[in-house]
């Protein structure tokens, strides 16, 4: 045989310049402290490090989220109250001497109960009560009847002809207390003027 060729390794030997995967661990390049912990907990480490993804996933999806707005506050009191005249009513006892009664409706349209904290009306002359007494509660929907009485005290300070003369309702609910006056309309004048008149008439005022 002629000639000089590659030389061929030996049995049980490797060629330097063409490492293979199969070189044994003597052989290997040495790897520093944090590739051989790698080694030994890659599965761990692995698994922590999707853990952390899905935990900022998830917590960005959730400062992203769409948010409900706030619900609306409660609608003013004097907006959902209404105060509608009825009629002259007769009460028997000392309310019937000096004094005009009539019958108004109270109705809340909607939101949290009414409370009718006082009722007043603007004379100097007269002065009223109401039954039920203030303060009384109405709620949503209800509808109540509140009979009032207007006494006279004075008759030279009281009304000739009443106008428009209208009622000063003090209202409260969550939203707000407020003063709200009602004109109960051109019966409940003529029927005030009729009264004061009658009375007046009869008395020294």
């Amino acid at each position: 045989m002629s000639g000089v060729g590659p030389l061929e390794p030996g049995e049980g030997t490797w060629a330097q310049d063409t490492p293979e995967a199969g070189t044994p661990a003597r052989l290997r390049r040495p790897r520093g402290p944090l590739g051989e912990w790698y080694d030994r907990h890659r599965r761990a480490a692995v698994a922590a490090v999707t853990a952390a993804a899905l935990l900022a996933a998830g917590g960005y999806l959730y400062l992203t989220r769409p948010h409900k707005p706030p619900p609306p506050p409660p609608p003013y009191p004097s907006q959902v109250v209404d105060i509608t005249y009825l009629s002259p009513v007769a009460v028997p006892g000392p309310d019937r001497t000096g004094g005009f009664s009539f019958a108004v409706e109270l109705s809340v349209a909607s939101g949290p109960p009414v409370t009718v904290r006082d009722i007043t009306q603007p004379y100097v002359g007269l002065t009223l009560t109401s039954r039920p007494r203030t303060p009384f509660r109405t709620r949503a929907g209800d509808h109540r009847e509140v009979v009032i009485t207007m006494h006279v005290t004075q008759c030279r300070k009281a009304p000739e002809s009443a106008g428009l003369p209208f009622l000063d309702v003090t209202l409260r609910n969550t939203r707000a207390i407020e003063v709200h006056s009602f004109i109960l309309g051109q019966r409940y004048a003529q029927h005030l003027s009729d009264a004061l008149r009658a009375i007046c008439d009869t008395t020294s005022g």
